[in-house]
């Protein structure tokens, strides 16, 4: 499998570049796992890529070519901060004569439940006052559970690293959406990152995400060359938003009525 590496100053600037280099070196694989009925095959673009991001915090940190809104990426960082959906993976309903969880997991639930791997992670790098532990590491993937589910978990672990006085992170994927799915797991860790950063009283520092499997799904080609040709044609700031002030606005209006949803649905399953 082809291997690539991107380095960037800024979120935007490491998905812009990553969008270019898996449509040129990527490789064509099927996707046996992911396969829509209605063809009789069903390929993606696939590469290992690792994606390096040197000030995660520096604007802009808003891609235009993500494919996800303000409402969207508020609430999956309320999924991946605060477990607003953690609820869901003990809830048990009825389908086709048996009981099962509503939710197979959760991120955030694989995190803090049965123990608590965040509280951890304080508790490890605060162990001694250089901070220089390697053992910071949150893992994500349950194998009895995900040997055995249909979508099992693609984030696998989450290691923190404090160095030069910064906390880094370093996370891998099974596998990856790059279309659908890595600005927003992307985003909502570096906040992960930032909320961790300031319980430990030191900066943020460097963001760098390993997929053992980035990919394009065929449904997603058209699209993704598109994305491609604007990355190619266009500066960064007009593919961009800043995300203090304008887009933040627009992502904390959504706030209030995202966890009235979710206290709805929880009142639904007679939980407070």
């Amino acid at each position: 499998m082809k291997d690539i590496f991107i380095e960037g100053q800024t979120l935007p600037d490491a998905y812009h570049q990553g969008i270019v280099r898996l449509l040129s070196e990527g490789q064509l694989a099927d996707c046996t796992d992911w396969n829509l009925k209605n063809l009789p095959s069903y390929q993606q673009l696939e590469a290992r890529m690792t994606i390096h991001i040197e000030e995660p915090l520096r604007e802009p940190r808003i891609s235009k070519l993500a494919i996800c809104g303000p409402r969207e990426l508020e609430q999956y960082r309320l999924e991946i901060l605060d477990g607003i959906l953690d609820f869901a993976v003990d809830v048990q309903i009825e389908r086709d004569g048996r009981f099962e969880a509503l939710e197979d997991y959760t991120y955030h639930h694989r995190m803090t439940k049965p123990e608590d791997q965040l509280a951890f992670v304080i508790d490890e790098l605060q162990r001694n006052p250089e901070m220089s532990s390697r053992r910071a590491v949150i893992g994500i993937r349950d194998n009895a559970r995900d040997s055995q589910l249909a979508n099992p978990a693609c984030l696998q672990s989450i290691q923190f690293l404090v160095r030069d006085g910064k906390l880094d992170i370093c996370v891998l994927f099974r596998s990856n959406d790059f279309a659908q799915a890595f600005f927003m797991n992307a985003f909502a860790l570096i906040c992960l990152q930032e909320r961790l950063a300031e319980q430990l009283g030191v900066p943020v520092g460097t963001y760098a995400q390993t997929s053992n499997s980035m990919h394009v799904y065929q449904q997603n080609f058209a699209v993704f060359e598109a994305y491609a040709e604007q990355v190619l044609n266009k500066p960064i700031e007009d593919l961009t938003y800043s995300y203090s002030g304008f887009f933040k606005d627009l992502m904390d209006a959504e706030r209030p009525d995202i966890l009235a949803s979710f206290a709805r649905q929880r009142a639904n399953y007679g939980l407070q």
